[in-house]
């Protein structure tokens, strides 16, 4: 049973009569994934949805087999299509394979995301309930390892990550964006697909605009994708700083698309600095870095509750990793980013 319907999206005058069961095109961007490429389209192939479907792989330039890897999956499987994206850039990889894609319906993947079986087939059938451009779903990240555990804990928390359902959980309804996403190909046509300019942040931006053009983008917890997060705190660093370079390139673009929890990272960054500056001639100042400390190391044990405590003792610094590498991403982001 899907959950309980919110509020009455509005449906977007191009909208055709929808079909039952449509041709489904699923689109990959997928760069260096010969280990993972064929158990990623597998999992796609054993969806149970009724209708047609197809896969179409957008293959950057490799620097292992992926390419022989993908040539073989599309010799033996007629529904695998390949199509080239020779800057290996994601949004370049996603424009070309919805351009490619003859369905009605397109599903992004990635390459390192695992969906359920029902994935497809839940999906189309809250596009055509709700009347949304696109539906998406929970992140649902987990670890093997410790600091990818750690991780995990962060991403799923609002001390990690803020309030987006699609971290987090929540109820169905209308939603700033979700987690991949499955749309009606004719609203990616209506906005002109995924903006080249925004190497990262590009969910977030397009599904700005088909908001902006009067359609909905609807949250369902009925999909639940597995997210694999960074294995070091190093990868983690650079992940969110760049989420924090191009979160500012989005607010440029966009006016009014910045919001408190936005500005929270860079002012945390900005207050918690200048206190420990000013703490080496007045100590009490230093009240507020030790506090910043004292929160975060708290907060990460609260959300591994239940884990090892190598994991309990690791979620402080990941949560202080995300903070601080997201804030100064957001601070440093250059004004020619993006353009």
């Amino acid at each position: 049973m899907m959950g309980a319907m919110s509020a009455e999206p509005r449906p977007a005058p191009d909208r055709p009569a929808p079909d039952a069961h449509p041709l489904v095109s699923v689109v990959m961007p997928i760069l260096d994934e010969e280990r993972h490429l064929a158990d990623a389209v597998a999992m796609v192939l054993r969806q149970d949805w009724p209708g047609p479907l197809e896969v179409v792989l957008a293959l950057g330039p490799s620097s292992d087999r992926t390419d022989e890897v993908a040539a073989a999956l599309a010799a033996r499987e007629p529904r695998v299509r390949l199509v080239r994206n020779p800057s290996g850039r994601t949004p370049d990889a996603l424009n070309a394979g919805i351009g490619a894609a003859r369905g009605e319906v397109v599903v992004r993947v990635d390459g390192h995301a695992e969906i359920p079986p029902h994935y497809v087939s839940t999906a189309v059938a809250v596009l055509a309930e709700t009347g949304a451009d696109n539906v998406g779903g929970t992140m649902d990240a987990q670890g093997t390892t410790p600091v990818e555990r750690a991780v995990a804990a962060a991403m799923r928390s609002p001390l990690g990550v803020g309030s987006s359902k699609f971290h987090t959980g929540g109820g169905a309804g209308p939603a700033d964006t979700v987690y991949l996403g499955v749309f009606r190909k004719s609203a990616l046509e209506r906005v002109g697909g995924y903006d080249p300019r925004f190497t990262r942040t590009q969910d977030w931006e397009l599904n700005h605009r088909l908001r902006a053009s009067g359609g909905t983008v609807w949250f369902t917890p009925d999909l639940v994708v597995t997210y694999r997060p960074r294995s070091s705190l190093r990868a983690l660093a650079r992940q969110y700083r760049d989420y924090g370079r191009w979160r500012r390139v989005v607010a440029r673009t966009h006016d009014g698309t910045l919001n408190p929890r936005y500005l929270a990272p860079p002012a945390m960054v900005v207050g918690t600095a200048a206190a420990t500056v000013a703490g080496l001639v007045w100590p009490p100042a230093l009240a507020v870095p030790v506090a910043y400390l004292l929160a975060v190391g708290a907060g990460g044990v609260a959300i591994t509750r239940g884990e090892e405590p190598r994991v309990r003792m690791l979620a402080g610094p990941v949560l202080a990793t995300m903070h601080w590498s997201w804030g100064w991403g957001f601070l440093t982001s250059p004004r020619g980013l993006g353009r």
